[in-house]
Order: structure tokens, then sequence, then C-alpha cells
């Protein structure tokens, strides 16, 4: 009996038989295929452990570092956007680590929509589900949207003639093996480093007076115009503390799919080693790429630069290319609009696989049509992409209306998604350790057992619900309305509320009691299929280091 075959959770309890759900796979088909759940006969382990590892990497760098910077500072400051970066990559490390405790366990696609059904209540696996689909669709057309911004730096052919190019290339690299998705992020995760890393030392250059023609800067910017901004003209500290509070949303934008590591868990070989070591790297990642990049970039563009206002979506908008250019440096945008242009369409190449494989775990548990299972030969679920690859022609809609303002209103709706989504993972979480606790299983026993916990889960799920209810406070300010505002910011809750009660009233599902939680069942499953020990590095793949 397959995890599709197998009963709701209720009075039967048929849905706690974790045999319903694994089979044990004889080893030596596959290198590092030891332990599978029954989904393994569809997909194919093609991740190995430097994808995971790069994978991890790239989602702490794209268009939101490299573009979506400019607006925090200047509703920040510098001090403000600052720590608006820092305090956000600390809270996301959180929910990183409780997913990858899960992942390591229970190594299932889709993540934390699979695990609600197991350490939640059915209901919640529904919602998130659908939810976390919905997040993907919006979020692609949006990156879609972003690379036809960006080619516009070089050619003025339509919106329209890109989309088309950037979409069809998406579903070709998702239809086709997962291990060709894995070099691709592989890749363009290489670049991203090798260019932030670029940009880091240019920026210490200028700020250190060593172009000619130019004097130390220093921190002269955080000085004048100051550490914070009187945002939206609120009087004395109430103003900075209000620009330093957007800062939050735009970070939470900027870090969105951070989580993405556990999403393709039953593609990934060797998964109860790989995804809690790229799990224990995330928070030094964010804040050697983007917490250094930030404060860098504070300190050589002020807050007030009128370019800094500018909607243009390309290279021009980006705060580096803005310190390029006062240091008179020329080929800096073009390098930079390159990369950024790969990372928009890496971007959006991982939200098609996210989405598909959520679509993919939701139809095995029953919460949605079971064509959504059919995978090609090549183990992929085409069904799926073919299904979320659908919504890119959402992009179009840039034909008609600035293509920048379009880019934002998405941007806003994968933020408040994102911030959703991370509440779920510390509230599912902190049930599955609290059900560790009843059932007097020690964490030890564990594939791996993340540091910091349960306090990580708790202070990330109590973070992460203020800053969502108070994300749009400025439509409630005396004559700052703004509909559109107020719907991207707060859509995602009415919807996650809705799909949670109406499937629990529909199903009649209960919450999963602590004590019947099938948490002894997947460590049996574990032990008893270990994985096998890593290799050591040897000539040329010491360099592998790097990454792994």
């Amino acid at each position: 009996m397959s995890v599709e075959d197998k009963v709701a959770f209720g009075d039967e309890k048929q849905g706690h038989d974790v045999e319903a759900v694994a089979q044990v796979i004889s080893a030596g088909n596959e290198e590092d295929d030891i332990v599978e759940f029954d989904e393994k006969k569809d997909l194919k382990r093609g991740l190995h452990q430097r994808h995971i590892q790069m994978i991890a990497l790239a989602g702490t760098i794209g268009t939101g570092l490299f573009l979506g910077s400019g607006e925090a500072i200047v509703q920040g400051g510098p001090l403000g956007a600052f720590l608006g970066y820092l305090i956000t990559g600390v809270l996301v490390s959180c929910a990183v680590i409780s997913i990858a405790e899960l992942s390591a366990l229970v190594p299932l696609s889709g993540s934390i929509v699979r695990h609600a059904e197991y350490f939640f209540d059915p209901a919640l696996s529904f919602a998130q589900g659908w939810n976390q689909v919905y997040s993907n669709c919006v979020g692609l057309p949006a990156e879609i949207t972003a690379t036809a911004v960006l080619v516009r730096f070089w050619t003025d052919v339509s919106n329209g003639v890109w989309i088309t190019v950037f979409g069809i290339l998406l579903l070709v690299s998702n239809l086709c093996l997962v291990r060709v998705y894995g070099e691709l992020e592989f890749t363009f995760a290489m670049l991203k480093i090798m260019l932030i890393i670029g940009l880091i030392i240019m920026g210490l250059v200028i700020d250190l007076g060593g172009v000619d023609g130019q004097e130390r800067i220093g921190f002269r910017y955080w000085n004048d115009p100051g550490p914070f901004v009187q945002y939206l003209d609120l009087p004395g500290a109430l103003g900075r503390f209000a620009g330093f509070w957007t800062t939050l949303a735009n970070a939470a934008y900027a870090y969105s799919g951070i989580e993405s590591i556990a999403s393709a868990a039953a593609e990934t070989r060797s998964p109860r080693r790989n995804i809690p070591k790229a799990a224990r790297r995330i928070f030094w990642r964010i804040l050697i790429f983007y917490i250094v990049a930030i404060l860098i970039v504070t300190m050589i563009v002020p807050s007030n630069n009128p370019n800094l206002l500018a909607s243009t979506g390309d290279a021009t908008q980006s705060p580096f290319v803005i310190a390029a250019n006062l240091a008179g440096i020329k080929v800096v945008p073009h390098i930079i609009n390159a990369v950024v242009l790969t990372s928009a369409w890496s971007s959006g190449n991982s939200g098609l696989l996210i989405g598909s494989r959520t679509l993919y775990g939701i139809a095995r548990e029953g919460h949605a049509p079971k064509i959504f299972m059919r995978c090609n030969r090549w183990g992929i679920p085409y069904v799926a992409v073919v299904f979320i690859g659908m919504f890119i022609s959402l992009g179009y809609m840039t034909l008609d209306s600035s293509a920048a303002s379009v880019f934002g209103w998405f941007q806003d709706l994968v933020a408040s998604a994102a911030l959703v989504l991370w509440i779920v993972i510390c509230m599912v979480y902190l049930r599955f350790y609290y059900g560790c606790k009843r059932q007097g299983i020690d964490r030890s026993e564990l594939p791996w057992a993340a540091p910091f916990q349960p306090y990580a889960a708790w202070i990330g799920l109590v973070a992460f619900s203020i800053i969502i209810l108070t994300q749009g406070y400025s439509v409630f300010i005396h004559g700052l309305w703004d509909t559109e505002k107020f719907f991207s910011a707060y859509f995602n809750i009415p919807l996650i509320l809705v799909l949670y009660f109406g499937f629990k009233i529909i199903k009649r599902t209960k919450m999963v009691p602590l004590d019947e939680m099938p948490i002894r069942d997947f460590i049996r499953i574990a032990q008893e299929n270990p994985e096998p020990p890593e290799k050591p590095l040897k000539g040329w793949h010491k360099l592998e280091i790097l990454w792994s």
C-alpha cells in the first residue's frame, strides 16, 4: 500500500503506519541509494553533495541582494538596512535548521508539506502544500519578468520575446534529468559567488580610497546623511524605527527560497548527511555574502542618492552599480547585469523545481489530483512541471504596464508567502520536538539533531508572526492607504487560514497526537539502512572543500 493509497489521519490511524509510506530497497542498485521511500520508484537521485551545497549557497544570493538592497538603504538608512538583513538572516537560519532536522529523518519531496502530514495535521499539509504551489506560481513570473527587464539594459526588443525564450529554457531544464538542473544551479552559483566577492573587494577599494582621484570614504555616509532615515516623515525615533522595520520585509524577499535545500530531498543522494551539512553552513554563508555585502554597500552609497529611488529593474538600480559609477568605474554595470540575469533565471529554475516537487508531494498525500504524480523515464514529475510552468505566462502582463512595477507587486506576494512558510516550518518542528519528548526519544537517536532547539524554532515562530502581521503597517497611517500594498502584504494570511480550516471541516481531520507520531518508525528505518560513509577527497577533488 503506497502513500497515495493511505487513509487520511483520523480514527482508523492508518495515516501513522510508516510501512504504508516507506519501502526499503536493497542496497547496490545505485550509488548512495540505501533508504528509499515509496516514491523512490518514480524519482531519481541525481543531486550530489556539491549540488545541494551550492544550491543552498545560491539561495542566499539573488536579485534581492543585487537590486533590492538599494530600496532597503533608502527606507532604513545604512544602519537600518544592515540590521534588517542581519536580524532576518539569523531568523531564517532558525527555520533552515528546523527543516533540515526533519528532512534528515524523513527525506521526502515537498519537505515541510509532507512532514506536516505526519507531525502536525493533514489539514496543514494540504493548506501549506497549495500555499507553496501558489507562491511558486507567483514567484515564477516575477523572476521571468526580472530577466526581461534586465535584458532591456542592452536592447529594446519586446519583453514578450525574452519572457518566451527564458520560459522555454526553464521548462526544458526542468523536464530533463534532475542532474541537469543540479549542474545548471552549480554553475550559476559559482558565477554569483565570484561576482559578490568581486563586488565586496571593489567596495572596499572604493571606500578606502583606492580609486584614482577618489578620497577615502570610510563611514562618512553613516554620519551624513545619518545611520537611519526619517521614513514616511514620521517624527523622531518613531520615523527611524519605522524605516528599519520596513527593511525586514525587504530582506524576507531576498532570503525567500533559502529553505529549498530540503525540497528535493527524495532526489538527493545521502540526504541524511548532505542536507544537514548544507544547513549547518547557512548562517555563515548569510554572514559572509549578505551581511558583509550590505555593510560594504552602505559605506559607499549615501541613503539619499536619487538613483536608489529609481525603479528601472536593471543594473542601474543596483547600489553596487551606483557606487561604481560614483567612482568612475564604467564596465561594472554590464558585468553585474549579466550575472544578475543568470541569477534571476536561476531563481525561476529553482522555483519551478520546488513548485513541481511540492505539487508531486501533495498529490502523493492525496491532496491533489493523482495525475501530478506521473513521471517520465528520467524520473521527472513532468505533469507537475508543465502545470507550474504554465504560470510563466503571467509575465506577459508586463507588456501592458511597467515591468518593474509588476515585478515589485509579485515581489511583495512572494515575501508574504515566504514568511508564512517559515512560520509553518517552525510550527511543525515544535510539534515534532515535543512529540519526541512525549515518546521518550532522545534526539541523539535522530540522523541529525539541530542546535539551539527548541529555542530557535520558538524565536522564529514568534518573530515571523510579528513581521507578517506588521509588514504592511504603512497603509494604516492616515493618508497613506494603498489597496495594492495592503493586498500583497496580507492576502496570504486569509489564504492559508481558509485552506487549513476549509480542509479540516470538510475532511474532519484532527491534529496528530504527540504520542502517535511515527517518529520511532522513521528512526528505525534510518538506523537499519545507514548511508555509506563519505569518501575522502583525493587529487583535484580536494578543491570541493570550497563547496562541501
